[in-house]
């Protein structure tokens, strides 16, 4: 897989995170800003990038098994974890009008990379260098959680709803390009 392709899937993944950064963005005091953006782009940077590491160590296991369809698999679990985003996109949250302790910050990361599970089962199954792999998707969290709480705290509403729509739709294209490239050039 590309390093282009992999940024991609990080774009993907990183999505729900950069729309929970700016949903907190939105609710925090001018003086509470920068401890809050290092804190949430460190943890959601972290967990994006262990969660393929669990999943491709697992996936890793099955890959003899279901190497005759893992761009199957692969198209499948990226296609419905996009879908997933995209349907939460038009469903109203609350979790913006949450307090913003450790145990909040640890459950958003969490819930916010389980999809980054299934992309690293999808990973083993592929081949992908896992280290470079979750090196690039950990960084592309970060910097984009960096950048989402200022950016909440400055525009509101507007980019949450749209960050769930793209990551998405980036997911969904990743999974027909991995599906396209199996199927007509292997």
């Amino acid at each position: 897989m590309s390093i282009f392709s992999i940024c991609m899937i990080g774009i993907g993944l990183s999505m729900d995170a950069f729309a929970v950064s700016i949903a907190k963005g939105m609710t925090l005091h001018k003086h509470q800003l920068f401890r809050y953006t290092v804190c949430l782009a460190l943890c959601f940077g972290f967990f994006q990038a262990l969660m393929p590491f669990l999943g491709w160590w697992i996936g890793s296991y099955f890959q003899d098994m279901i190497a005759s369809f893992d761009h199957w698999l692969a198209f499948g679990l990226l296609t419905f974890i996009g879908i997933h985003m995209i349907k939460e996109t038009n469903e109203d949250s609350d979790d913006s009008k949450q307090s913003l302790s450790f145990k909040t910050l640890i459950i958003l990361a969490i819930a916010t990379s389980i999809d980054a599970l299934a992309v690293g089962i999808s990973f083993a199954f592929l081949k992908v260098d896992i280290f470079h792999a979750i090196l690039y998707i950990g960084c592309i969290t970060f910097f984009l959680c960096f950048m989402a709480v200022p950016i909440g705290h400055r525009l509101g509403n507007l980019l949450e709803r749209y960050a769930g729509l793209l990551g998405g739709i980036l997911l969904i294209l990743i999974g027909a390009k991995i599906l396209i490239e199996h199927l007509f050039f292997m």
